[in-house]
């Protein structure tokens, strides 16, 4: 297999771009600011680096028809040719391409950049982009490790400019819907939560078809799919995680497999393997990865059982707060059918959240809050039904995209979420994995400066 073998390699791209500085120094950082807002009467002018499909799709086409009102996508960027032209294609209009981010800035002069690039480089764009006089809104995680975060902390300081994340799991009904009751204290002073993520052989499997697969790009999941999860345990306890240790296992994918080959299509394998999959089926894939593969070696249905493949599919994190709750955290790609298990324990009672998705004997999704106080009755608590929308997270990409653009939208929940929160979701990542790779207890403090 190529493995990113681009015509325009993906280190050239950044040098071409001018890589940021990484000034290490201490910033004590603000909360979520108003990255977004227009100038009175205009349009808020977004480029987009990153055309795969989440950067097409939901930070193109659906921001568009959602908010075409109030925002214009005036550049789009990709180290790969083909793609985002592809991109422009399906978000429509004359947009300009670029495959030189700072090439885009100078020409377009936007207002604002949105990053949706492989996760290990977000941290870069976002400096770059700050540094050129740009406003950011960033996909998560915001960084993959300690000194991508110190330099996004530096240049926030240094630059003065704004910067938005886009968790948009605080915006799921059942995450707002806990929010509100933690923030009522129905169960009063929290002392532990458990949080369990099981993702399928179908979803959770995805990942290591993908450049996820390799922590130099996503960080591993702990700091990919679980930036999710920390950032909501972070927003549902109000409060800052102080350290971690963790453990993290490859069960199921990578070397464990019994063949391998460079990738689905052309496996011989094919008939053998329990996850074989077709990306021939998927149009929107063959435009979008499999006619563009010629320009970066990127294979979009890699084979799960690559040796390459260098991150964990079995990992458990515990997370100490400064409010003294205690954290237990795991996440598993192997398991049957997806899903969540929540608990929060505290003085007064304890909540139990459930979300169960695509479950081989369910149609729909489906959730549940069970709120039980001490000495009381147990009872479910009822939750807005979400949209039967997978693409869109049960309309939470909606939502998100009202509260970032929309002018007026109320922020009651304390949703939208700024740099901290990106930083913060981002250092349990980088602590769990160092943990897993040192076997020692690691304090948020030591990879990050705060003050």
């Amino acid at each position: 297999m190529k493995k990113f073998e681009s015509k325009i390699s993906r280190r050239e791209f950044i040098r071409n771009s001018s890589a940021s500085a990484v000034a290490l120094g201490a910033v004590a950082m603000a909360g979520p600011l108003s990255a977004l807002a227009s100038p009175a009467g205009k349009k808020l002018r977004m480029a987009l680096v990153g055309t795969g499909s989440r950067g097409s799709t939901t930070w193109g086409m659906s921001l568009l028809k959602q908010c075409g009102d109030y925002v214009e996508i005036v550049g789009l960027c990709d180290i790969n040719p083909k793609r985002v032209e592809v991109a422009r294609t399906w978000i429509g209009g004359k947009i300009p391409t670029f495959t030189d981010f700072d090439e885009m800035i100078r020409t377009v002069k936007p207002d604002s950049v949105i990053v949706t690039t492989m996760c290990s480089y977000h941290a870069h764009y976002v400096t770059r982009a700050m540094e050129l006089g740009c406003d950011v809104l960033c996909e998560k995680p915001l960084c993959t490790d300690a000194e991508q975060a110190q330099s996004i902390i530096d240049t926030m300081k240094k630059t003065g400019r704004k910067l938005d994340v886009t968790f948009n799991a605080r915006y799921g009904k059942p995450s707002m819907k806990l929010k509100e009751l933690l923030l009522a204290k129905e169960i009063g002073d929290i002392y532990s939560v458990y949080y369990d993520e099981f993702l399928d052989l179908s979803h959770g499997a995805d990942y290591f078809r993908r450049w996820h697969g390799l922590k130099e790009c996503s960080g591993t999941l702990l700091c990919h799919k679980s930036s999710h999860h920390f950032d909501e345990l972070n927003w549902w306890l109000d409060a800052d995680p102080l350290e971690v240790v963790a453990y993290g296992a490859l069960d199921k994918y990578g070397h464990n497999g019994p063949f391998r080959h460079a990738n689905c299509r052309a496996c011989i394998y094919k008939n053998k393997c329990e996850l074989y999959w077709d990306i021939t089926q998927n149009k929107e894939f063959m435009q979008l990865y499999v006619g563009c593969e010629s320009e970066d070696g990127y294979y979009r249905d890699g084979c799960l059982y690559r040796n390459a493949i260098n991150i964990y599919d079995t990992m458990s994190v515990q997370i100490k707060y400064a409010n003294k709750a205690i954290v237990t955290y795991t996440l598993n790609a192997t398991v049957p059918y997806e899903g969540q298990l929540i608990v929060f324990n505290g003085s007064k009672g304890r909540i139990e959240l459930r979300n169960y998705d695509r479950q081989p004997w369910q149609v729909a999704n489906d959730s549940e809050i069970r709120l039980t106080r001490n000495f009381k009755d147990s009872a479910l608590i009822p939750i807005e039904k979400q949209q039967e929308d997978f693409f869109e997270h049960g309309g939470a990409d909606g939502r998100l995209k009202d509260m970032l653009f929309k002018p007026g939208t109320r922020d009651d929940l304390g949703q939208r979420a700024g740099m901290r929160a990106g930083i913060m979701s981002s250092a349990i990542g980088i602590a769990s994995y160092t943990s897993i790779e040192t076997r020692e207890r690691v304090k948020i403090s030591d990879l990050i400066s705060l003050a």
